[in-house]
């Protein structure tokens, strides 16, 4: 399932807000990578989205259901 524009800001945004309250990382990266992009909650985020390890799904509404019949 692809996401829109709004979906992945939302995603990641809400991902980096979580990282930089102190939740464990998802992806595996060593100091050398953390010093490389300033420890940086957003650019981590980031990553972890690339790699599908970020645990937050997308509801919507099922569009059959809304049709007139």
């Amino acid at each position: 399932m692809g996401y829109t524009k709004y979906e992945h800001a939302r995603i990641v945004g809400s991902r980096a807000l979580q990282i930089s309250q102190g939740a464990p990382f998802m992806i595996k990266l060593s100091d050398k990578d953390l010093q490389k992009i300033g420890y940086n909650p957003l650019e981590i985020a980031k990553m972890e989205f690339k790699e599908g390890l970020i645990p937050i799904d997308v509801k919507r509404p099922d569009s059959d259901k809304n049709e007139e019949k």
